[in-house]
């Protein structure tokens, strides 16, 4: 038996940058000598506390490739585990990790796995003791052929009649690639007996670069990128597909939007292979924009995005019926030179959207890379970047992971009112990939709804501390569903941010501001901030000292 490495997070003060964007602790999950890559991140379906990683481990020592098992029970307090899944067979592991926590705390692995001469296939281990021992591999889908890019999600919405039930989807390797789908209703100690296919892709496209989520009411999601079959091979479209009867009928739509993507950059100036392959989620909150789908890739050379690489975001208000134009997430200047890459996407409990993703714009010579959140609170219509990681790294090619490969993903969670990003990261001093994190507390960075009781009536309420430096906290409170706009004004009456923008629920709200959020400097003085609905205006007088 494998005994738990206790680890106690050692949290690094990361120091401001330019534009001077909030500070956050950073730490590994699980120190080691092994290269950690590809890590996700999955929290239980009812307990914030419990928190579920996995990385594809290469270990130049022994040569094996595996995935690794870090766990939390304190909300990323401390964490335990290791880098290897001891399932008898550790030499047969190929990575692309998928973790799942069932609601009674059984771990699922989902991961490739290649036996003698076989190809790449989905495999799944099972573990109901915390991770110290697991199951033999468990086949995911009913087929012989090669697989490539496999996710896997759980319906976690209690509510739902396949509450508890496991789903993964893969592309098979057979052209045209499609998308395959498999599901478990034991904890993935079995899985559909016979091949379920999704899609028929795209005269001269391959679909790839599966991923799959759940809806607000238990509908199951599936996106890829449709791609062009001959060289480059870059992404042209994305799929979409639809459930709601647990997988067992999809409706489908091989394109939803056009898009650009970067598969064949190999990125300069590293040389490493990236993809455009979509990652999606579900507004699941009960608020203004229950049931929305977010969808957010990497594209270059097709507006909004530049002529260098930017995280570009398109959205669904109708479950995946009709979707908007795209929308570019990252806020630095446009056709700067500067690449962003792998984003990932959260929709927290409250409605609010992050998406973490490597980005080079604080380089001089955009050579190396740290790691950013962006954050919206109205849908995606605005967002505020901030830098999580001041730490920079010069992406390289990882040995055993693949010709040119750095990885194909980094992840990202909420729960209890924070946000978990995972990333991977060669910071100067180390030798290896390592799974790195950060718990960012939401209320301290923008808009929390901090009550759902029903007010008496409007109310913006004094801002405290005030005076302040270089934050204060603002608290307004709405009676009934409201189009609510929260803005800055100095003294002279110019306009300085918008603060909050968005149809609001009834209950009270509170503002986390912060001047080092904002790229203009705000000089000492007064600022007024009012609240604007359909129904009346408030404003209150605060005093920035510095």
């Amino acid at each position: 038996m494998l005994k738990y490495k206790i680890l106690i997070i050692f949290l690094l003060s990361v120091v401001f940058s330019q534009n001077g964007f909030t500070q956050f602790p950073i730490y590994k999950i699980f120190p080691s000598n092994v290269n950690q890559i590809e890590p996700l991140i999955v929290r239980h379906p009812t307990n914030p506390q419990m928190l579920f990683a996995s990385s594809y481990t290469l270990n130049f020592s022994t040569l094996i490739r595996n995935e690794g098992c870090y766990l939390s029970t304190n909300g990323g307090v401390n964490w335990f585990g290791y880098d290897i899944i001891n399932d008898g067979l550790p030499q047969f592991h190929n990575g692309d990790p998928g973790p799942i926590i069932c609601p009674d705390g059984t771990l699922v692995l989902a991961h490739f796995q290649t036996f003698s001469a076989q190809s790449n296939r989905t495999y799944s281990n099972v573990s109901t003791n915390m991770g110290t021992n697991w199951t033999s591999p468990i086949q995911c889908f009913a087929t012989t052929n090669e697989q490539l890019k496999s996710a896997i999600t759980i319906d976690d919405i209690q509510s739902s009649s396949y509450f508890g039930r496991i789903y993964s989807v893969s592309c098979m390797a057979l052209n045209p690639y499609v998308i395959i789908f498999s599901k478990s209703t034991d904890k993935g100690t079995s899985w559909d007996a016979s091949l379920n296919q999704i899609n028929s892709s795209i005269s001269g496209r391959n679909s790839n670069g599966p991923n799959v989520t759940i809806g607000e009411a238990g509908q199951v999601y599936v996106a890829w990128a449709s791609s062009r079959n001959t060289s480059p091979f870059n992404e042209l479209g994305i799929g979409f597909a639809k459930s709601i009867n647990g997988g067992a009928n999809w409706s489908v739509n091989e394109s939803i939007y056009d898009c650009n993507g970067i598969f064949s950059s190999q990125l300069s100036p590293w040389s490493i292979r990236v993809n455009s392959y979509p990652n999606l989620d579900v507004d699941r909150s009960g608020g203004a924009r229950n049931g929305w789908i977010y969808i957010v890739t990497t594209e270059k050379n097709l507006a909004p995005a530049g002529s260098d690489p930017d995280v570009i975001m398109h959205r669904s208000s109708d479950g995946g019926n009709t979707w908007s134009a795209g929308i570019r997430v990252n806020q630095d200047a446009l056709n700067n030179g500067k690449v962003q890459y792998f984003p990932a996407i959260e929709v927290d409990d409250a409605g609010g959207i992050s998406i973490v993703y490597y980005d080079a714009r604080n380089t001089s010579t955009g050579d190396s890379v740290q790691v950013y959140i962006s954050r919206s609170l109205d849908g995606g219509n605005t967002w505020r970047d901030y830098l999580i990681s001041s730490e920079k790294f010069y992406p390289q090619p990882v040995s055993l992971g693949g010709t040119g490969n750095q990885g194909d993903n980094i992840g990202i969670v909420s729960s209890g009112g924070k946000l978990y990003p995972v990333w991977m990261a060669k910071y100067p001093g180390s030798s290896v990939y390592q799974i790195w994190s950060s718990n960012i507390d939401l209320s301290t960075i923008g808009l929390n709804q901090i009550s759902s009781e029903v007010p008496k009536g409007f109310e913006l309420l004094q801002n405290y501390p005030n005076p302040f430096n270089p934050q204060t906290r603002i608290k307004y409170s709405i009676p009934k569903n409201s189009n609510v706009l929260i803005k800055l004004y100095n003294i002279q009456g110019k306009d300085i941010a918008t603060l909050a923008e968005g149809i609001h629920t009834a209950g009270t709200y509170e503002i986390n501001f912060n001047i080092n959020d904002f790229s203009s400097v705000l000089s000492s003085g007064i600022y007024f901030y009012k609240l604007i609905t359909d129904d009346l205006s408030l404003t209150r007088k605060m005093l920035l000292t510095k």
